[in-house]
């Protein structure tokens, strides 16, 4: 028996290759080991068959964006650990493959690497359930972070208790705007979907801003889901899982 050693260092030495070159075909997902895709360029390997795919490249992985349907419960902010409510559940531990929907026509691989190297995008109350984005594509993280303040939100809301008068028309901002963690916040489109629904299309939204709107006018929110960030909708996405951007989806 050999002692053990990294894959990456063994890869090389079968290649003749450098070790940064092995690592990357190992992350690409181009390499097997006894038949299986193994994608961690520190996992160790005694005798075991290793094998390059004939498809293998050293390109640059192309960067991915990704869309997941939280549900309620999962952590979702840009400050880990911020929500012990969560209790140590994140969105970012749905993102495997196991979690793939099926329906995604993207057609990319998926890939250890598209999950460690993207960030979330847009963040979302633990209690709530939709649509996050997470990417490692800086010109759509850049989209997503100048166009903040402009890019509209959709999100429908269960509320209970009894709104008071003048209460949707307050939610609209038809007669003096709301102020929100010192910021005036820009106006909202806000409408009964049901008794006990309301849709919210709010752009810029912030987490905990539409709960303290509900509040103000006399509601309690029971549940909140977001369907819409700006033109991409969550669709029929299942909680849970998650799907590839397609090349011409924007938003």
């Amino acid at each position: 028996m050999t002692e053990p050693v990294r894959l990456a260092k063994r890869l090389a030495e079968m290649l003749a290759c450098s070790r940064r070159e092995a690592e990357q075909y190992i992350e690409g997902g181009f390499v097997t080991v006894d038949g299986v895709v193994v994608e961690e360029p520190q996992f160790r390997v005694q005798n075991q068959a290793i094998a390059l795919s004939p498809d293998a490249s050293l390109l640059a992985l192309t960067p991915v964006t990704i869309l997941l349907h939280k549900p309620a419960g999962y952590e979702a902010s840009d400050t880990p650990g911020a929500n012990p409510a969560s209790a140590g559940k994140t969105a970012a531990q749905l993102l495997t493959a196991a979690n793939h929907a099926s329906d995604d026509r993207s057609g990319i691989r998926p890939l250890k690497k598209h999950f460690s190297s993207s960030e979330l995008l847009t963040p979302l109350a633990t209690a709530a359930s939709g649509l996050v984005v997470f990417s490692g594509d800086w010109r759509v993280a850049r989209k997503l972070r100048e166009d903040a303040r402009v890019l509209e939100h959709e999100v429908v809301v269960e509320v209970s208790g009894e709104i008071k008068p003048g209460g949707l028309e307050r939610l609209n901002r038809i007669d003096h705007g709301f102020t929100y963690r010192g910021a005036l916040l820009p106006p909202a489109k806000v409408s009964w979907q049901s008794e006990t629904r309301l849709r919210f299309a709010l752009k810029g939204e912030v987490p905990g801003q539409i709960a303290y709107m509900c509040d103000s006018v006399g509601l309690k929110i029971e549940a909140m889901k977001r369907l819409r960030v700006g033109r991409m909708p969550l669709s029929q996405l299942q909680p849970g899982q998650w799907r590839y951007l397609m090349p011409y989806e924007r938003f």
